[in-house]
């Protein structure tokens, strides 16, 4: 079916649309395949309004005499209303919206379609690849190999075709641990530390099952991993009692008999189905428009958003101790390996990694540890907060992590190259974008659909000096220090740049936050970067981030 076919009303003029801080528009709907297109038409220098359709979550339709009102509630939490004159086109725009915003086939979605006079087809897709992370760390050269028993996605369909192994473990070896593992997922590096040469891995769960099953191949590669080395550590992203249940369904975990060089510790983490139902409790609260103080505070704590940012940060701190503080080497794994295992890896690889914490650097990272690492982003992402549609696979686990990366960047406002205005972009792109990047579910369904020949890379785009300029921090200052976010419950803050952005709050603070950065910039220009270099080294180097950074800054 061509995608025109779903379109039965294009045109429809004299409707009206109400969005939030502006007047009511009086102009003319256009309904194209892929986008829903608002102009007032009132001279050549028209306003208009593009909405991608896939970024439409939700339509509400109610009757109003002869006319009809749609409620657009998109995926990045905007709420549009349009009022159409005749219930016949209101229906018909309606049924094209529902239709076209919920496409299921990769190729008929907007990234194939986008042709911007910029960018090119031609050249290499993506910034990063496992392959050219193993060239650029020397640590990892001696024990350490890329592996392609994966080239054809027989072994993993979620990995990508090259992954770094132990050297002396052999692909033969890794066939048969990916047989023990869920999913074929079995221990690959994930970051080599700069400091001691500890590493951390990422799995899925072993399948020990109620029999208590044994991979001696599984069990040589972890003893590879912390060759020379007395003790490694498993961080299992399931509470005991969870672990020890999915034995019953053929899962489990690594068994002290036959990991004795492994030290487990078990950290819950919620997910699924869980975590995507507190999303839309926040935003419900966030959209209640009570003015009432205990109702806010209720619906806040009730939806426990915050506390899987606290979760997060917490694992993802254990993690940094282990490998910072005590010097062993990490391996990370929940059941599939593919959400709360690339949450945690990730941020830890941020709290340690100077690199990770520049642009280009926290764009490798998500490629790297998001991307090719097999985060299923068409399934989780499918709908947002607003869907009436039953809940399958989604889960926000990509939009949790960007929350936990703000409040690093909140806490450490000199320590992040890029600012929120790059978090915000990704938070929108992952749900609806131009660009292929996160298309599919994995590197075997995006080489299967030709997502690399025929689409364009975001990450790309972002670092075009003209765009780059847009997302960088201007009180940037690198450091070679790990950074230790505060986890206490008074240090996280609701982040209001995302959750809160369609309300007048967010308006006024992004105009604000717009001057300060205007006085920083002078002031930085004037007095040199000495000043705030020396107070980010005042703070880095505890477990408490600088609290009054902000009042500080206002003395420059």
């Amino acid at each position: 079916m061509e995608l025109s076919e779903h379109i039965k009303t294009a045109n429809v003029e004299d409707v009206t649309l109400r969005r939030p801080f502006h007047p009511a528009l009086r102009g003319t709907l256009c309904v194209t395949s892929h986008h829903l297109l608002f102009s007032d038409g009132k001279d050549e220098a028209s306003w208009q309004l593009l909405i991608l359709l896939k970024n439409i979550d939700a339509i509400e339709k109610r009757a109003v005499g002869s006319s009809g009102t749609i409620t657009i509630k998109c995926k990045d939490l905007l709420v549009l209303q349009l009022e159409i004159p005749g219930m016949e086109e209101c229906l018909n725009i309606a049924s094209s919206i529902e239709a076209l915003s919920s496409l299921e086939s990769v190729t008929e979605m907007y990234p194939f379609f986008y042709r911007p006079s910029h960018l090119t087809l031609s050249g290499p897709w993506g910034l990063s690849s496992m392959e050219q992370y193993y060239k650029q760390t020397e640590r990892l050269w001696d024990r350490w190999r890329i592996s392609t028993v994966n080239s054809d996605y027989s072994v993993c369909l979620s990995y990508p075709s090259a992954v770094i192994v132990p050297r002396e473990v052999d692909d033969d070896m890794l066939i048969r641990s990916a047989r023990f593992r869920q999913g074929g997922r079995f221990p690959v590096l994930s970051y080599c530390h700069h400091r001691n040469g500890m590493v951390i891995m990422r799995s899925s769960q072993p399948l020990t099952g109620a029999n208590k099953k044994s991979c001696k191949e599984d069990e040589l590669l972890l003893r590879a991993v912390i060759d020379g080395s007395k003790l490694g550590y498993i961080i299992d992203l399931r509470s005991a009692q969870q672990a020890q249940q999915a034995r019953m369904t053929g899962g489990g975990f690594e068994s002290k008999s036959c990991y004795s060089d492994w030290k487990r510790f078990h950290r819950h983490h919620e997910r699924g189905k869980v975590v995507q139902e507190s999303l839309i409790k926040l935003v419900e609260a966030c959209s209640d428009p009570s003015h009432s103080v205990d109702r806010w505070l209720s619906k806040l704590e009730n939806s426990k958003w915050l506390s899987h940012v606290h979760s997060a940060l917490c694992t993802a701190g254990l993690v940094v101790e282990c490998v910072e503080r005590d010097g062993h080497s990490v391996l990370v794994h929940g059941s599939e390996g593919t959400d709360n295992t690339l949450l945690v890896s990730s941020l830890a690889q941020l709290i340690l990694d100077p690199a990770s914490r520049t642009v280009t650097g926290f764009l490798c990272l998500l490629e790297r540890e998001w991307i090719q690492a097999g985060h299923p982003f068409q399934q989780r992402c499918a709908h947002s907060a607003y869907s009436h549609a039953r809940l399958k696979q989604e889960c926000p686990s990509f939009l949790l992590l960007l929350d936990c990366v703000w409040q690093v960047w909140r806490q450490f406002p000199l320590a992040l190259e890029f600012s929120e205005a790059l978090l915000l972009r990704l938070a929108q792109e992952v749900y609806a974008s131009n660009y292929g990047t996160f298309l599919c579910n994995s590197e075997q369904e995006r080489c299967a659909a030709g997502v690399k020949e025929n689409t364009h890379c975001l990450f790309q785009s972002l670092l075009r000096p003209d765009i780059e300029e847009q997302y960088l921090n201007p009180l940037y200052e690198p450091t070679d220090l790990v950074i230790w976010p505060s986890v206490h419950p008074q240090s996280l803050q609701l982040w209001t740049g995302l959750f809160l952005r369609w309300t007048e709050y967010a308006q006024n603070m992004e105009e604000a936050r717009e001057e300060v950065w205007s006085i920083v910039k002078e002031h930085r220009e004037q007095a040199g970067p000495d000043r705030t270099n020396n107070m980010l080294s005042t703070h880095c180097d505890t477990l408490t981030p600088f609290e009054n950074l902000m009042d500080e800054l206002t003395i420059l």
